[in-house]
């Protein structure tokens, strides 16, 4: 399969483009499409992408309209210096790329990205840039009718996600920027709730689409009817925020590598995604930082993470010969994984005589309970190396309530 992309260096078409070659490239298996254990591998592969730009000549938009299976068409005008550029950017090369395809004779499905603002209702209804793209609709269901060709428009709302240009046309990757790098920013509203796209879930359905598994609908307004028959397509997933909570959210992520708290992110969630746009924006100095060692003639301690209500994840380093440990705890617990070198992990149920034992080495790493009610220590057993043992805890220490008291194991 030879898939065309217009505007291919833009937001979408770089991340699009992205994944396209990684399945082309036999990276994507989950997909079903290009891996050699897919079952669709034969008749579906991804066999070459041609990426159509702004600086693309036409002869190449001409050659490819002629070879090509699919077509994204992600080209278009977002903020142009002036308003008769809406309809020239979006219905004018619309109207280029589709009378190339019927010169050539080439009935491929082709995709159109569009916009909520099509929908010329309510804030939009007096929007150019929504009717330079609902004329840009309006012709690709005409030419879906008049040539046969399958056709899907799709209506995107607000998208976020990595590679998105800030000060353009993006709220979310504006105040990702800034707050990455420290830069001003204003929040008129902060109760202006917005529908938002990721990057990841759009490209998902994109991949779909080139299955012939695309989701379809009608519209009223801005609310997706969906309908198998529906003239319309739409991404299943959005998620709606207001700009303060946006804003919030991201001021929490800046404040991670000073209190190593890792915000609630669940699965599939918006915070996940908007985290994973935030350090998209992260400048070079702010990629590392430093962690506090806590170091002593025994040698180091240092906590790694923190989360909000599953404890704390730290590294320990015991020089030779070390014992550390040498306490138990009512209700806290933990993992002990040494990583690296040789030791012996003790463990006494408290008021017996009763010990348990573990010898434990970075070649076959394993995880180690300290009980509750248990005084426990870990041995570092070499005479030359040091041991790292990774520590998990199920609560952040609170100096208030430490739940730590001393007691040897034997």
């Amino acid at each position: 399969m030879k898939i065309l992309v217009t505007g291919a260096k833009g937001f979408v078409g770089r991340n699009l483009c992205a994944q396209l070659g990684n399945i082309r490239d036999g990276k994507a298996k989950s997909y079903g499409l290009g891996g050699k254990d897919s079952s669709l591998s034969l008749r579906m592969t991804v066999e070459e992408v041609f990426e159509y730009d702004i600086d693309s000549r036409p002869e190449e938009l001409d050659a490819w309209c002629g070879e090509c299976d699919f077509v994204f068409n992600l080209a278009g005008v977002n903020r142009p210096q002036n308003q008769e550029e809406f309809m020239q950017g979006n219905f004018g090369f619309a109207s280029t790329l589709l009378d190339t395809l019927k010169k050539h004779g080439n009935t491929c499905p082709v995709m159109l990205s569009s916009s909520q603002q099509a929908s010329l209702t309510g804030r939009f209804g007096n929007s150019e840039y929504g009717r330079s793209k609902k004329a840009g609709e309006d012709l690709f269901l005409k030419y879906g009718v008049e040539t046969g060709a399958k056709v899907l428009v799709y209506r995107f709302p607000n998208l976020f996600g990595k590679w998105c240009r800030p000060n353009y046309n993006s709220a979310v990757a504006t105040f990702c920027n800034a707050v990455a790098n420290d830069l001003p920013y204003t929040v008129n509203d902060p109760s202006v709730e917005l529908e938002l796209l990721y990057i990841d879930d759009l490209v998902d359905e994109m991949i779909e689409a080139l299955k012939g598994n695309e989701h379809r609908c009608e519209f009223e307004g801005l609310t997706v009817i969906p309908s198998e028959a529906g003239r319309y397509c739409y991404v299943p997933t959005t998620h709606k925020a207001t700009l303060g909570e946006i804003v919030d959210l991201l001021n929490q992520f800046a404040e991670q590598p000073k209190t190593l708290t890792i915000p609630e992110i669940p699965a599939g969630s918006f915070a996940k995604k908007l985290y994973s746009t935030y350090l998209s924006y992260l400048p070079k100095e702010k990629v590392a930082f430093p962690l506090k060692m806590n170091v002593d003639d025994r040698g180091s301690f240092t906590e790694l993470v923190h989360t909000l209500n599953c404890g704390q994840v730290s590294v320990n380093i015991s020089k030779p010969g070390i014992t550390k440990g040498q306490h138990w705890h009512n209700t806290k617990w933990e993992f002990f994984i040494v990583v690296a070198g040789h030791a012996l992990i003790q463990e006494r149920k408290i008021g017996t005589d009763e010990v348990i034992e573990f010898e434990v080495s970075g070649d076959n790493i394993q995880a180690v309970h300290m009980l509750p009610g248990y005084t426990h220590n870990i041995i570092n057993l070499s005479d030359t190396e040091n041991l790292v043992t990774v520590m998990y805890c199920n609560e952040i220490f609170n100096p208030d309530k430490p739940d730590t008291y001393f007691e040897i194991v034997k």
